[in-house]
């Protein structure tokens, strides 16, 4: 051990006069960590843990593929380790010493890295730093060891720069370490789940952003450590003393067991996808950790149990991590702004996300299915994307869950797939639940019960009665529905003959009638469309239901918060949804205009929030 010890002790003293070894261990990480901090914006809170771990993984895979791949040919082409050999010593002292030296070079980076991420943007210390130096230990003694596989099989140090670019520069692009994963297409990661930079990106991630141990990323860790082995067992295979050595023939098949760990944990992967998933989920919590200020807004904040409905004329609101933080009337201060995602509301109304109590999941609001139809979690994937779309931010659907949707419900409320929040009725069912007939034949309403009238969805069995295209054609149907599926329906409509509506016109009376009453009694008014009936499609329903309110008479206050605080109580939600108050969840729609006085401000999306994410409406479709 002495013999180890002092190897690594001259090693270390000969990398510390080395500019190279200085700038790459050092410098280098910090160009990437302040580039990277202000391309993704790591002042505004969520992105600085990203930036810490791109930072990290960049150091990781120049500390080992520069520092092993090109000093040990450098050390052979200046005749160091041939004295080594007369001395005389074994490879396997110069490899571990080498690794060693690449370790202990690189532990005060990861420190200056967190440190300055602590001084210059604000991010809390890791509560998991065990774990976190397991994993950048295991990730420098693997890249090391496959950097003095680079070394071995290089003839020059010219041959061995390009060699180190050749593993050096995938690892860079496709692995996460300079662009996020969940941004790269598919294809490309895919290929990543074979290069072992990606999970040691998906490791760091989880313990910088979720304080995941590393036990819980066990998998990318027995591979490095496995790679590390082989790789240092094939690196004394290779090894040659002098420059002019020849590497045997039978020697260089030795280079294929290097890949295997990594191409069975990829293959694994490819089957499983629980590294794509889990890098979505990281990436979802990334977006969500934003600090968001929303500023110059008319809000309409909702008061809750109170039964009135607070109206800030100007304001702002800040979010953070999620949830909102602040609700204030007035100018928001600069140091906020400098800090924030900042978006100005000047002309329009912020409102809480907007629920719908009454959807039915399983059908898709057209009389037939696209040919072929969609599966029921893609179908009802989309369903759910399109809610949020149009600013719909949680539903309650009438019919359970069958087993696909329930995972479709585990993976949103993992954040691994972004859809409105998904409630069920229960086993008792209760307002909003029962079938249209016992709805519309209610005679006597009791103050204080909540009623659910779903006007838009006995509409529209008097357009699919009378073979009438006319709700096809609405704009907010037409941006949030899939083409196929409007067009199907269409085609539907003109061939097939008009069939007897009278009895739905009467129900639709009914209900609108029982709209009426039940405010005129007290009841506790909730707004459910009824999505998944003909001609009622998932997302832009909502908003075709309180413009039913209106020709009722319905003030738009009073039908606003039938469709959010009155909803979220209905669905035993309203501790954190419902209202724009601080601690509750940040699910907020940003119209243009005044809904207060016009409800079709509703259809004029300009923003939509959801749990503090900014969202790109157009991506929501496409995905």
């Amino acid at each position: 051990m002495r013999g180890y010890s002092k190897l690594i002790a001259v090693h270390l003293k000969l990398a510390m006069r080395e500019r190279i070894a200085i700038f790459f261990n050092y410098v280098f990480p910090l160009i990437f960590f302040f580039g990277f901090g202000q391309a993704l914006g790591a002042g505004r809170g969520g992105a600085v843990t990203q930036v810490v771990t791109m930072v990290l993984v960049i150091g990781i895979l120049g500390n080992g593929l520069f520092g092993g791949g090109i000093r040990a040919v450098q050390d052979r082409e200046q005749n160091i380790l041939r004295r080594y050999k007369v001395a005389p010593i074994s490879p396997l002292p110069l490899l571990v010493a080498s690794i060693a030296t690449g370790w202990a070079l690189y532990l005060p980076a990861v420190v200056l890295t967190v440190g300055l991420a602590r001084v210059v943007y604000g991010m809390p210390l890791p509560h998991a730093w065990l774990s976190l130096l397991v994993l950048v230990s295991v990730g420098v003694i693997a890249f090391r060891a496959v950097g003095l596989i680079i070394a071995a099989v290089a003839n020059s140090a010219q041959e061995s720069q390009i060699l180190v670019q050749l593993v050096y520069l995938p690892m860079l692009f496709l692995t996460g370490a300079t662009i996020p994963l969940a941004m790269l297409p598919a294809w490309a990661q895919q290929v990543a789940q074979f290069l072992p930079g990606t999970h040691l990106v998906t490791g760091l991630n989880g313990v910088m952003m979720r304080g995941e141990s590393a036990l819980e990323h066990w998998q990318p860790v027995v591979v490095l450590l496995v790679t590390a082995v082989v790789a240092t067992f094939i690196s004394m295979q290779l090894f040659r003393w002098e420059k002019g050595e020849k590497l045997r023939t039978s020697a260089k098949l030795w280079l294929a067991a290097v890949v295997v760990p990594s191409l069975l944990l990829g293959g694994y992967q490819t089957v499983t996808r629980q590294q794509i998933k889990k890098t979505h989920v990281l990436y979802r919590d990334m977006m969500r950790n934003q600090n968001v200020l929303v500023r110059n807004a008319r809000i309409y904040a909702v008061e809750g149990a109170s039964g009135g409905s607070a109206v800030i004329e100007s304001g702002w609101v800040l979010m953070r991590s999620g949830r909102i933080v602040s609700v204030v009337e007035g100018v928001a201060p600069d140091a906020l702004a400098e800090s924030a995602d900042v978006i100005d509301a000047a002309g329009r109304t912020l409102l809480p996300g907007l629920i719908d109590a009454r959807v039915e999941l399983t059908a898709s609001g057209g009389p037939f299915e696209q040919s072929p139809p969609p599966a029921v979690e893609e179908s009802a994937r989309h369903a759910l994307a399109s809610y949020l779309y149009c600013g719909v931010t949680a539903v309650r659907t009438v019919l359970p869950l069958p087993p696909p949707l329930e995972r479709l419900k585990a993976a949103l409320e993992s954040g691994e797939v972004l859809g409105a929040e998904i409630f069920t009725c229960d086993a008792k069912g209760g307002a909003g639940c029962e079938p249209y007939e016992a709805r519309a034949a209610i005679s006597k309403i009791q103050a204080g019960e909540p009623y659910v009238p779903a006007l838009a969805a006995v509409e529209g069995m008097v357009y699919f009665y009378a073979r009438d295209p006319g709700l096809l054609d609405l704009p907010l149907v037409r941006q949030a529905v899939p083409a196929g599926l409007l067009a199907g329906t269409r085609r539907m409509l003109q061939t097939a003959a008009p069939l007897a509506r009278g009895e739905w016109r009467r129900w639709l009376g009914q209900h609108s009638d029982a709209l009426v009453r039940a405010q005129g009694a007290g009841a506790v008014l909730v707004a459910g469309s009824g999505a998944g009936s003909p001609l009622v499609f998932h997302g832009p329903s909502l908003q075709r239901e309180l413009a039913l309110w209106m020709k009722t008479g319905i003030a738009p206050a009073t039908a606003l918060r039938a469709a959010t605080w009155n909803a979220a109580v209905l669905l035993g939600a309203s501790d954190r949804m419902g209202a724009i108050r601080p601690g509750y969840e940040a699910n907020l729609i940003l119209v243009d205009g005044d809904p207060l006085n016009d409800v079709t401000a509703l259809e004029r999306i300009a923003e939509v929030i959801f749990k503090g994410e900014r969202l790109d409406r157009e991506a929501l479709l496409k995905e």
